[in-house]
């Protein structure tokens, strides 16, 4: 089904004004007669009695005449038991029971229905042929109610399969009523013309209804017409039929009402399809055989507007010369209704004008064809002409696949096949005397379902193939000699010795209308037996099924299909699966935060399989929150035109729609936006008491008169809230009226309303008056779904939901962590289905009932389950196929059973937890979604015992995300990282912490007593576990990173209150030392990396470990090197007293080598990750607010240094690893910059100091002015205050306000610009 309207949804409620219901009978009566007893013995024919005694007419329920019942000669698939009802019957219910006692009965069949005897039509469900249940013994009786009643004159039985102790044996009972309808016959010329009472019919409410039956692929079946351009119309197209409807346009083309539907396919079948047209204003639904597509017209008006007529049956005459082509319908139809009017019973009457009609018939003609109807291993065997120089075939047919053997002829030398390859028409003829073979081909595209007709020709010398008539189709060959038939013609298939050659692909579809030497073949003999014969084909049959007329491809997804079954192609849809149902994005920031992606552009979809696109927004992976943004189109500081109304200029998220947004800040817990409106005589609010001139338009549509800073009632600007307006009469700063630029800003941050879609600003035309318009993005943080979750504390706990109605396609998704074995997790009570989802073991199983079938999937986890870690279970079902997931890894994929195609209500009792007297799931289970529907189990625990809300435990499931020895730290509804124990920080613990250091910068941290003061205790939490003064070290780690272009330097060192130390410096060369003395040597022990400059600009990284007399020493990427103290040398480094960064500044002995070669002028350049057996000295350097032991001269600049290492020098910024990540650093030194060792070190020192000074005092001073002139009634705080501590009323209703969710003060900087 297509659709080129407003919505057009097939699951759609009706619109207002329609009610349901049954337009073949009155509510008030049961079509519930019986029957098959009634009839005559004469009335049960069949294809064949086993013996006298077993006749067809015997085949009444409960009756024991005769044998008991039904039963053929042969026991096949080739048997057939028949019903003449007598007249047009619709059949409702159909009852079956086995031959009485007997061993014989039909355990599953078909059914077949038609009004003539030909062209039998095969009963459909579902898109499929259906298969029925008969009996599994000869008493019990089987009855089946018709998903959808037929009509029809006869009904054949086709036994399927049967008893496996005897034979086929049946005896049935047929339920209905009788059916009559007036029947009017079309030959294409004749046209109903309905004329209205009046000349013109304003119409707001139309319902039509027809039935109708052709064999013709094109043709109007209705059409009416107004002067002012509106239209409907009904016809079809390429045997699909085509609803067109125009309630109006306009003439400047802004109002555009056409609106064309699509549905069906196939309909030139011959068979009864039924109609109905129901239009309230602009929502129609368009109803054929039974299935509804709902819409909306296009435009803005709600009448039908048509002058004089409507008519049936073609195009007016009046229309005729402009109708571009159309044709007029050649068929039959029935049952014409047009709001109220019965018009075929008006025909009958003479009461309308059918003038055109050279042959008035009230009955069907009967049609000529036969059609064949072949699978994937019949064939047709029919006889021609022998030894004929001449061959001539021709053949209707209509298939979907793209391959398959129309026919197949042997010649005295030789042969010639016909078959459809890759959607075209090939003859292949082989003169085996010459050795030879000629290929011709024609056509393309001829496997999509349509008819069309083959014709090939070869006499004397040449071969001709020709397509659908069409003679510029036409294609001829020579041929070498001159041919002589073989007589024997097989097609669909054939079955010749394997050694002749290898077999076609056998054909599966429909023939009709077969030539052979230009004569009809008479395909009622060969049903007869009389000529010919044939394997596994149905005769006077086309069951051909277009499987993609419903198409079960969701979110856009293009169906394709064989004759077997439809695919779907998702590409571009956003969605995967089978029928593209299942999204490919997370629903939320939040969720991509948790799988440790970063800061980025992300796709999202909050409703997963649901109705809602996924959608591109901004995450902002913050410490504290994650915010998701959705930007607008509209440009910061928009002057405003004189129309005085900006629309669509600030349409929010220009990619988005509205429910896109909505399902954002619906699950989000704080979301704000940003507005500012610059003036300059144009008022705002118009305050303090009049009507607003601007306001604007949120989410329910609705107008709001406040601005950004205050709140909902409150009609006042930020400046009004706190009393520092530019006039003090007025609330809002542009209601001065002033001819200077002001401005009023501030956040809106009431969520109910937000977003902001319009803003209609009102005072705009006075001369001289100008604005300025600023709505800045969406922003919310949080996700109220993804951590909706409940703990189930008992085994027979369990949370109970209403009934949810299932579709086609359904899912289930939700997280779970649990220290248990086993338990359910969620499962339903209905009485026609069944549904369960459990754990067992290290397995997770999902069961569900088709039919009397139970099938199972179970997703078995080499990791155990109970491990109290988040696990995610994925299930989908749809019409192809069903799915289990486990941790997105693990799958069990089955096809769905053709029975299990039925929607079905299986969640008629949905319980979570226990159900039926089974143990219940214990643990804790989150964001369960059905059907992109999220369960509020949170809110449901609150009133049941053994289950409450919400859940802790998330580290165990995403603490790996703290890197770098962060610690994962547990929050009601997620997790955080504690990075105070790391050299790093960030939300994970991967952003670097460094500095740059100027020219004689030093960091000092000194080792203070174990005792340790209260400032020991604030500095462990920044720096680590925190060394005491004195320790003795026989194991040291010390990690560090840097960047620099001078040379030479000291990086670290780390002093003793004994002779003992350890330093890193970088000699004049760049090249690195390592110097260690620990006692026992005459000088210390260096160890030289000779084999690289590292003061080359680039980031380097240091991992220095020693145990006892092992040293290990790692660079950057480079394999780790090993070395091993002296055996002179001590392993313990004794009383640990400072650590020195940049520089050495220390009292006492120390080695006079490193003063005086690598001591001046001091390291210039950047060093970051440092840390020393778990202490992260200068993380606490930089970190301000807490009395620590450290000292820091001159000046020390907060940056990361670009501290990740270079892997090979030089190295190309393409094949770069850490190019990307070095990229956007800034460095505040010229790298080509290089410092002599004249300059005086002391000049560094003295120059620093005084910046320092001079700092501070600046510092001071805008202090001092800021608090001087703040307005007296402000305050200042860190969380929120009540309304006793507000400034007035208006702040006091926001600040109580629980959706107000930050005081008035504490965004007080980012309202103001």
């Amino acid at each position: 089904m297509q659709a080129q309207g407003e919505h057009a949804n097939p699951h759609r409620k009706a619109p207002a004004g329609f009610q349901t219901k049954n337009l073949l009978a009155p509510p008030c009566w049961r079509c519930e007669n019986i029957l098959a007893t009634p009839l005559p013995y004469s009335s049960f024919t069949s294809s064949s009695v086993y013996a006298r005694g077993y006749g067809a007419g015997y085949a009444k329920l409960n009756r024991k005449q005769g044998a008991g019942g039904w039963s053929p000669l042969d026991t096949d698939h080739y048997r057939w038991l028949q019903v003449d009802l007598g007249s047009r019957k619709q059949v409702v219910a159909i009852v079956t029971q086995g031959r009485y006692s007997s061993s014989d009965w039909v355990s599953k069949y078909r059914l077949l229905y038609s009004d003539t005897q030909k062209n039998w039509r095969p009963y459909l469900q579902d898109g499929n042929i259906w298969t029925f249940e008969g009996n599994v013994n000869s008493e019990g009786v089987v009855r089946h109610e018709l998903q959808h009643p037929v009509q029809a004159h006869y009904i054949r039985f086709i036994p399927l399969d049967w008893s496996r102790e005897g034979r086929i044996g049946l005896r049935l009972e047929l339920y209905g009523c009788s059916y009559w309808a007036d029947v009017v016959s079309f030959d294409g010329h004749s046209v109903i013309s309905y004329r209205f009472r009046s000349k013109k019919m304003k119409i707001v409410k139309d319902v039509i209804s027809l039935k109708f039956r052709t064999m013709a692929g094109d043709g109007v079946l209705l059409h009416g017409e107004g002067q002012q351009g509106d239209y409907i119309s009904l016809e079809l197209r390429r045997a699909r039929l085509q609803l067109n409807i125009n309630l109006g346009s306009n003439q400047y083309g802004s109002i555009q009402g056409h609106t064309s539907v699509t549905s069906g396919s196939l309909l030139d079948d011959d068979h009864w399809h039924s109609v109905v047209i129901e239009r309230y204003r602009r929502n129609v639904n368009f109803t054929l055989d039974h299935h509804t597509q709902q819409f909306r017209t296009n435009g803005e008006f709600d009448h039908l507007d048509l002058d004089y007529e409507i008519s049936f049956g073609g195009l007016p005459l009046s229309t005729k010369q402009s109708s571009g082509g159309r044709v007029n319908f050649v068929g039959c139809m029935e049952g014409i209704t047009y709001n109220g009017e019965n018009i075929t019973n008006l025909v009958r009457r003479k009461k309308v004008d059918t003038s055109s009609f050279h042959n008035l018939t009230f009955s069907c003609m009967e049609s000529n064809s036969f059609p064949v109807f072949f699978n994937s291993s019949s064939f047709l065997r029919l006889p021609g002409q022998t030894d004929s120089d001449s061959l001539s075939v021709s053949l209707s047919f209509r298939t979907w696949n793209p391959n398959g053997l129309l026919m197949f002829t042997a010649l005295t030398d030789g042969w010639v096949e016909v078959a459809v390859t890759e959607g075209k028409v090939t003859v292949y003829m082989n003169v085996t005397q010459k050795n030879t073979r000629i290929d011709i081909s024609s056509g393309s595209g001829l496997n999509d379902g349509q008819w069309h007709t083959v014709h090939v020709n070869a006499l004397e010398n040449y071969a001709m193939l020709t397509i659908d008539g069409d003679e510029a189709s036409t294609v001829r060959t020579a041929i070498p000699i001159q041919i002589q038939t073989g007589g024997t013609y097989y097609f669909g298939g054939y079955f010749l010795h394997p050694n002749n050659r290898s077999p076609q692909h056998s054909f599966q579809g429909c023939m009709q209308m077969i030539h052979i030497d230009d004569h009809l073949a008479d395909l009622r003999a060969v049903e007869q037996g009389h000529i010919g014969t044939f394997e596994n084909v149905s005769l006077d049959m086309c069951a051909i099924i277009d499987r993609c007329v419903l198409n079960h491809c969701e979110h856009g997804g293009r169906c394709s299909q064989t004759w077997d079954t439809f695919s779907c192609n998702c590409s571009g849809t956003g969605y995967t699966g089978a029928t593209c149902h299942t999204s490919m994005y997370q629903q939320s920031c939040e969720e991509y935060n948790h799988q440790g992606k970063s800061t980025g552009s992300y796709w999202i979809d909050p409703d997963g399989s649901g109705p809602i696109a996924p959608f591109r927004v901004s995450c902002e992976m913050t410490v504290e929150n994650v915010w998701t943004t959705l930007k607008n189109n509209l440009p910061p500081q928009t002057s405003v035109i004189n129309n005085s109304i900006i629309r669509e200029r600030v349409s929010l998220c220009p990619y988005c729609l509205c429910v896109q947004v909505l399902s954002v800040t619906n699950s989000a817990e704080y979301c704000e936006q940003y507005v500012a409106y610059t003036c300059r005589m144009s008022r705002l609010l118009n305050t303090p008491d009049g009507i607003p001139f601007t306001w604007w338009v949120g989410r329910a549509n609705e107008r709001h008169s406040y601005w950004g800073g205050s709140g909902p009632g409150i009609q006042k600007c930020s400046c009004g809230i706190e009393h520092n307006c530019t006039d003090p009469k007025h609330y809002c700063n542009c209601d001065a009226d002033l001819r200077s630029w002001r401005e009023d800003s501030g956040l809106l941050v009431y969520k109910d309303h937000l977003p902001v879609s319009q803003v209609v600003v009102g005072d705009k035309n006075r001369a001289g008056s100008e604005a300025k318009l600023t709505i800045g993005p969406l922003k919310c943080h949080g996700d109220r779904n993804y951590w909706n979750a409940a703990s189930f504390t008992s085994p027979a706990s369990y949370l109970h939901f209403p009934s949810v109605r299932g579709e086609s396609s359904t899912d289930i998704s939700f997280y779970f962590k649990t220290s248990s074995i086993h338990g359910v997790f969620l499962a339903n009570l209905g009485t026609t289905s069944f549904l369960h989802i459990e754990l067992r073991g290290s397995m997770v199983v999902f069961s569900f009932d088709v039919g009397s079938e139970r099938v199972e999937l179970s997703v078995h986890s080499p990791m155990p389950l109970n491990d109290n870690q988040w696990h995610r279970v994925e299930v989908e079902k749809n019409i192809k196929e069903v799915v289990l997931q486990l941790n997105r890894q693990y799958r069990d994929v089955r096809p769905t059973p053709p029975q299990g195609h039925t929607k079905q209500e299986f969640y008629s009792e949905l319980y979570v937890g226990a159900s039926s007297g089974q143990r219940g799931f214990l643990g804790c289970m989150r964001a369960l979604k059905i059907n992109g529907v999220i369960f509020d189990l949170e809110e449901r625990a609150k009133a049941i015992p053994g289950v409450n809300p919400g859940c802790q435990g998330h580290c165990s499931s995403y603490g790996m995300h703290c890197r770098n020895g962060g610690k994962c730290v547990e929050q009601y509804n997620g997790y955080s990282c504690d990075c105070s124990l790391t050299a790093y920080d960030g939300p994970f613990c991967t952003d670097d912490v460094g500095g740059y250091f100027e020219t004689g910068t030093v960091v000092r941290y000194d080792f203070l007593q174990e005792a340790g003061s209260f400032a020991l205790r604030e500095v462990k939490s920044l720096s680590g576990a925190g060394l005491p003064s004195g320790a003795n070290l026989t194991r040291e780690v010390l990690v560090f990173s840097f960047s620099t272009s001078s040379t030479p330097s000291i990086l670290v060192y780390i002093s003793s209150r004994t002779q003992d130390y350890l330093a890193v410096v970088l000699r004049h060369n760049g090249t690195l030392q390592i110097r260690y003395s620990l006692g026992g040597l005459t000088e210390p022990y260096t160890i030289d990396v000779d084999h690289r400059n590292m003061a080359n600009g680039q980031p380097h990284s240091i991992n220095l470990t020693r145990n006892l007399r092992e040293i290990r020493l790692q660079l950057d990427h480079y394999p780790v090197s090993t070395y091993t103290l002296p055996e002179a040398s001590d392993t313990q480094f004794n009383l640990v007293k400072s650590i020195f960064l940049g520089k050495v500044f220390e009292t006492g002995q120390i080695d006079p080598i490193l003063i005086e070669r690598y001591n001046t002028p001091g390291f210039v350049g950047c060093l970051s990750r440092v840390q020393l057996n778990g202490m992260a000295p200068l993380k606490a350097a930089l970190r301000s607010g807490v009395a620590a032991p450290i000292s820091i001269l001159g000046i020390l600049v907060p940056s990361n240094c670009g501290a990740s290492p270079l892997t090979i020098s030089p190295m190309a910024s393409a094949s770069d690893p850490w190019h990307i990540e070095a990229a956007g650093v800034v460095f505040p030194f010229n790298e080509d910059r290089a410092i002599g060792n004249g300059v005086d070190r002391n000049f560094a020192i003295i120059g620093g100091i005084i910046s320092m000074v001079i700092f501070t005092v600046l510092c001071i001073m805008v202090f001092v002015i800021r608090h001087t002139f703040r307005h007296k009634g402000s305050y200042h705080t860190n969380e929120a205050k009540g309304a006793e501590s507000a400034d007035c009323a208006d702040a006091a209703i926001i600040v109580n306000d629980p959706a107000f969710s930050e005081t008035i003060d504490e965004s007080k900087k980012e309202w103001f610009i």
